[in-house]
């Protein structure tokens, strides 16, 4: 396990205080540009691990993001996985469910897009919206959320055991402070207007409970097969430099072989030469 790794998992059953995390962590040792050239050989090495995941076939990766609005999910991804090849990656953002959803249960939508062998799939926003939003905007009693945890955790053990899938939980965690100038930056910048809704300042006004379900869901959810991390992420080039290099010591940790042949390579390199020699001849 990475330090970064060790550094920032969630304990399972462990209290978790996130106004005792600093948001705006960054070590002191370490300044943006060395952070930069750390995360583009990070980005190198999931390049080329990806392609053994790929190639090998027997295990796949699940990465979800969760965090408050204007935390980072999407530039996260768009970065950190910037090296990734998207044949074997698939990146799927859950928004508020469908009519066809509902009329399933909870985790029918996540489920149909987790990974297959050799893929890595990327969730922004998860199955977790389910004991979040659901709770916070009281859309479900207590009884029915609160059972859900049990589930969660049973979902994920079966995606680990039965399709021996990595799972790793990333909560990007910025300051209320951090939220509201990423907010005016929005305003301020035309090309990032698209991204606003009004739905975003109303859930300012829900911080406190959110926090509070994240607090209370994180420990009873983070597991050995699929911890979560509470990643500070007021700095964007700290909350990537940590979630690559943590992804890139799992996928190391897979210890994946790239498969033999399944073809006559001698053969093969037989008829390349003679082809070449054919060639030049004409």
């Amino acid at each position: 396990m990475s330090h970064y790794a060790s550094q920032y998992r969630v304990e399972p059953g462990k209290a978790l205080h996130l106004s005792k995390i600093d948001a705006d962590f960054k070590p002191k040792n370490l300044d943006k540009a060395q952070g930069n050239e750390q995360l583009r050989n990070h980005i190198r090495k999931m390049s080329g691990l990806q392609n053994m995941l790929y190639a090998e076939g027997k295990r796949s990766l699940l990465v979800v993001f969760q965090g408050l609005d204007a935390s980072g999910k999407d530039g996260t991804i768009r970065k950190v996985f910037s090296g990734i090849n998207p044949a074997g990656c698939r990146v799927t953002s859950f928004k508020q469910p469908t009519p066809e959803e509902l009329e399933h249960d909870f985790l029918w939508r996540c489920h149909r897009y987790a990974p297959r062998k050799g893929m890595i799939a990327v969730f922004n926003r998860s199955h977790y919206e389910d004991v979040l939003i659901v709770r916070v905007h009281n859309l479900a009693p207590k009884r029915i959320w609160s059972q859900r945890f049990e589930m969660i955790n049973n979902f994920e053990q079966m995606l680990a055991v039965d399709n021996n899938t990595t799972i790793l939980k990333f909560y990007l965690h910025i300051s209320k402070d951090e939220q509201l100038r990423r907010f005016g930056k929005r305003l301020d910048n035309p090309a990032k207007n698209w991204k606003i809704s009004d739905a975003d300042y109303k859930e300012r006004a829900f911080w406190d409970e959110y926090v509070e379900a994240f607090e209370d869901m994180m420990p009873r959810t983070s597991t050995e097969h699929a911890p979560w991390y509470v990643i500070p992420a007021n700095h964007k080039w700290y909350r990537n430099l940590v979630i690559s290099q943590i992804i890139a010591d799992a996928l190391d940790g897979m210890d994946m072989r790239m498969p033999a042949p399944t073809v006559d390579m001698g053969q093969i390199r037989r008829e390349y030469h003679q082809a070449k020699m054919d060639g030049g001849k004409s």
